[in-house]
């Protein structure tokens, strides 16, 4: 007897007996370990436990999936942003980033790195609205940080001499480049070093005064 709260029993007309952050949840993995092109609509119906019926009443067509699924990454995996933020200084906001970071690009049971930088999307034009949307979720954190900066400037919780944008730039170019060691085969205990002596260096440098 077919479950009717079964994913596998839905079809078109009827409606979606799944839950869709679950499916995106299996879908991410894919997307990661294969990449945009090679991952197939066999890959995604069988990773999620769904029909492609299902798949294109709900999220429209691959597209679709791996668009829902950014999102899905980056309130999941990216989490820790908000919390960083919300520190009281401008070296504490930076510290918790860079640990964070560290700890999101290490996790247990999961590819290593950075769904978001490792991920190659196509180069023809009609790939050009999916480049648009990746380079948006990547640059989201640079944007809240850099807007986090500039508040702690205004307070006076950083030197004069010292630009907003270039600091974000240049934390988020640590997260970044701690992304592409993970993904080569560092550590979280190598990548959580290399955050403690980075937040200290720039601690260090926001305690000097301009001149």
């Amino acid at each position: 007897m077919t479950d009717p709260y079964s994913p596998k029993s839905c079809s078109p007309g009827r409606p979606r007996a799944f839950d869709p952050d679950r499916v995106l949840d299996a879908a991410l993995p894919v997307f990661w370990e294969k990449g945009y092109e090679a991952t197939s609509l066999t890959d995604l119906t069988d990773a999620m436990g769904i029909n492609r019926p299902s798949l294109y009443a709900a999220f429209g067509n691959k597209e679709g999936v791996f668009l829902r699924v950014m999102e899905r990454y980056g309130a999941q995996y990216l989490d820790f942003l908000e919390r960083a933020l919300s520190q009281k200084t401008a070296a504490e906001v930076i510290r918790a980033i860079l640990r964070g970071s560290a700890k999101a690009q290490t996790q247990p049971g999961r590819p290593p790195g950075c769904l978001l930088l490792s991920t190659h999307l196509p180069d023809d034009e009609t790939a050009q609205s999916l480049r648009d949307a990746l380079m948006e979720q990547r640059n989201l954190a640079g944007r809240a940080l850099t807007a986090r900066l500039k508040r702690a400037a205004a307070e006076g919780d950083l030197p004069a001499d010292v630009v907003p944008e270039t600091l974000a730039g240049t934390v988020t170019a640590l997260c970044r480049g701690m992304a592409i060691d993970a993904a080569s085969g560092a550590t979280r205990a190598q990548l959580l070093e290399v955050a403690a002596f980075s937040a200290n260096a720039l601690a260090r440098r926001l305690t000097q005064s301009p001149g």
